[in-house]
């Protein structure tokens, strides 16, 4: 590697960035130069290996303004072997103070793709070699106006009466099944989505559904039109038996209002909240696989 130069972007430097193709058209991603107008991206926070003078690997790191957490590595390409995107890793983490999370964007079904595999193999071992460590993968989810199943009768929905009662629920839910968001909300405002919702997402009740049977709350639903997408934030249930009903009933709140997709995150491993939110019409966009330092193990939970 004695040809190579590893070196942080510099300021107008965004075309040299761009100069290597997009390596997974197919996912959504913000376009470099849009993340440095909106300050997320920074030429301090951007590395680069050059090869005879040509781009081979490009590492983004995102931080969006008036966050209060550390910055994440967001974008990483190699056309190069994976022992040359260890060596920018290691580089970038020295100057940035040490490794920190890494959000591999993956298209959909990715492991089932030959043409996918071929492309991701070369970061993603070259993460491992910088000392990253895989953590988990979270599927983004797109619903976009197929026609939802009718409600079994068997729950009563209806917005919760107070604040009160998110609060007393959102306390006796220990694993909610969707946060989408999660990561922005615990980077850019401090908030764990999962046990403070109303921190994130405001205390407008009217956004919120409570599935009620016999008299008790056994779910719920929060959403949120005014993102980048409307989304199905925050769902969590006492009763998985409501699970098909709410779920419907939360994203049938969002159409009303107006939406033509929603967007819900799920962990994999979360089968059955998986197959439900197919049932239910919502079709996978991309995954998102987690990498985190070996002293960060069981501490990215919800990530």
């Amino acid at each position: 590697m004695t040809d190579l130069v590893i070196r942080p972007l510099v300021a107008g430097e965004e075309n040299l960035f761009d100069s290597m193709p997009d390596p997974l058209p197919q996912l959504r991603q913000v376009a470099y130069a849009d993340g440095v107008a909106g300050g997320g991206y920074r030429p301090e926070n951007t590395w680069v290996a050059l090869r005879a003078g040509r781009l081979v690997g490009r590492a983004a790191w995102l931080l969006p303004p008036g966050a209060v957490g550390a910055p994440w590595l967001d974008r990483f390409d190699l056309d190069a072997e994976p022992e040359v995107g260890a060596e920018l890793l290691r580089c970038a983490h020295e100057a940035l103070g040490g490794p920190g999370l890494y959000y591999a964007a993956l298209p959909a079904h990715w492991r089932r793709r030959p043409e996918v595999l071929a492309v991701v193999r070369a970061p993603m071992e070259a993460a491992r070699l910088a000392g990253l460590v895989e953590q988990g993968e979270r599927l983004r989810c797109s619903w976009t106006g197929t026609p939802l199943p009718a409600s079994s009768g068997r729950f009563e929905l209806r917005p919760p009466a107070d604040l009160a009662e998110i609060n007393a629920l959102v306390s006796r839910i220990t694993e909610p099944d969707v946060l989408t968001g999660v990561e922005i909300a615990r980077v850019v405002g401090g908030v764990d989505l999962a046990t403070d919702p109303l921190a994130w997402l405001g205390d407008t009740i009217e956004r919120w559904r409570v599935a009620v049977a016999a008299g008790e709350p056994v779910g719920l639903a929060g959403t949120f039109g005014d993102a980048c997408y409307p989304l199905l934030a925050y769902f969590g249930l006492l009763d998985e038996a409501a699970r098909p009903d709410l779920l419907a009933e939360a994203v049938r709140m969002l159409a009303d209002g107006g939406a033509r997709e929603v967007i819900a995150d799920v962990d994999a491993h979360r089968v059955a909240v998986a197959a439900e939110l197919e049932r239910t019409g919502f079709r996978q966009l991309r995954s998102r696989v987690v990498f985190a330092p070996p002293n960060q193990q069981g501490r990215t939970d919800r990530s």
